[in-house]
C-alpha cells in the first residue's frame, strides 16, 4: 500500500509535469477510491438512475484527461475527480430533464439533517445552480464533504486550510444553500 502512495504520487506528479500517459498509469492504481466516491454519488440519485457507479468513473475520467490537471495530492485528485463525477451527472441530469420536460427548476427539499438521501434530476439542477454562486471555498468544501465524501482534516490538506476553517465553512455554506434552495 505504501508503495503504491509513492506511485500515485509520482504519477501525480508526472501528469502536473505534462506526460500525457501518466494519467492513464493512475487510473488503476485509484480505481477503487474513484468507485467508492461514484458509488457515494449514485447513492444520493434517485432510484433507477440509468448511470452505474463504473460508467461515472469513466465519465469523470473522460473529464479529466481532457483539460490541465494541476494536482498536489491523492486526496487532491479525489476531490478534483468527484467534483467531474458531480458534473457528468448534472449533464446527464440536464439531458433527461430536456427529453422528458423541455427543461426547468424547482426548488429542492432538504432533510431535517440538510441532504436528501434521494435527489431527484430537477433538485440535481437545481442544488448545482446554487453551488455556483456560493464563495468558491465553500463551494469546494461542500464538492469534497458531500459528493466525495472527504473529512474534515482531508479537505484542510486538500484546501491548504485548518479543519476548523472547512468546519466553519461548511456551516456557512450549508445556511446558505438552505436559504437558496428554500426561497
Amino acid at each position: 500500500m505504501e508503495l503504491e502512495r509513492g506511485e500515485v504520487t509520482r504519477l501525480l506528479a508526472a501528469v502536473n509535469a505534462g506526460d500525457a500517459n501518466a494519467l492513464d498509469r493512475l487510473l488503476p492504481l485509484v480505481y477503487d477510491e474513484l468507485r467508492r466516491v461514484a458509488e457515494l454519488q449514485l447513492r444520493r440519485e434517485r432510484a433507477g438512475h440509468t448511470l452505474q457507479p463504473t460508467a461515472l468513473v469513466h465519465e469523470a475520467y473522460l473529464k479529466l484527461a481532457g483539460g490541465d490537471l494541476p494536482v498536489s495530492s491523492r486526496a487532491h485528485f479525489l476531490a478534483i475527480a468527484a467534483r467531474a463525477m458531480r458534473q457528468a451527472l448534472v449533464d446527464h441530469a440536464r439531458r433527461r430533464s430536456r427529453a422528458k420536460r423541455g427543461g426547468g427548476q424547482r426548488p429542492v427539499t432538504l432533510t431535517a439533517a440538510g441532504w436528501a438521501e434521494e435527489m431527484d434530476l430537477d433538485e440535481l439542477l437545481a442544488l448545482d445552480a446554487a453551488l455556483e454562486e456560493l464563495d468558491p471555498r465553500q463551494r469546494q468544501v461542500v464538492e469534497c464533504r458531500f459528493f466525495a465524501g472527504m473529512s474534515e482534516a482531508e479537505i484542510g490538506s486538500v484546501l491548504s486550510v485548518t479543519s476548523r476553517t472547512v468546519r466553519r465553512d461548511w456551516v456557512k455554506a450549508r445556511a446558505w444553500l438552505y436559504s437558496r434552495l428554500y426561497p
